[in-house]
């Protein structure tokens, strides 16, 4: 069977929320490398950081394939709200496959009123990037290219 040369949409996605998310795990753990003093873990730092920028490598391979690969320069405003974005992006899922796992009804009901939460503290951060341009959420080819900006970025830190 023959495959095409380009990925599919939803591959595509993929690819954007794996790289945005590790671009700003990356950027935070070479942040804090260094204020780590107890051995142990800065070892564990170290390592997560070779992971990741392996990881990004791999990924960044990808990126000609998908809709496109240059961007204009990255803000800090869009890096902290892009870190809460995922962090509250993070949050829905959690609550979500919680919830699944739920027997107790009164837990159940709270999880339920918390993931209702995550999901309109998703929306305000969404909103307010997008307001402000930060997050091309319908051009695919500008919110790939600032996740090969970001990656690139955090590799050269």
């Amino acid at each position: 069977m023959a495959y095409p040369n380009h990925l599919a949409w939803h591959e595509t996605m993929e690819l954007h929320e794996l790289v945005a998310f590790q671009t700003n795990v990356l950027t935070k753990l070479k942040m804090h490398v260094g204020k780590i003093r107890e051995p142990q873990l800065q070892k564990i730092y170290q390592v997560s950081i070779v992971v990741l920028e392996n990881n990004l490598r791999d990924l960044l391979k990808f990126f000609p394939k998908a809709a496109g690969h240059e961007q204009p320069a990255r803000a800090d405003t869009r890096f902290y709200a892009g870190d809460i974005l995922g962090a509250a992006k993070t949050s829905v899922r959690n609550y979500a496959i919680a919830i699944t796992e739920t027997a107790t009804p009164a837990l159940r009901e709270v999880l339920k009123r918390h993931l209702n939460g995550a999901v309109d503290w998703h929306a305000m951060i969404f909103n307010y990037m997008y307001g402000k341009g930060l997050y091309p959420a319908y051009h695919l080819q500008a919110l790939l290219e600032n996740d090969v900006k970001n990656a690139q970025k955090a590799l050269s830190r």
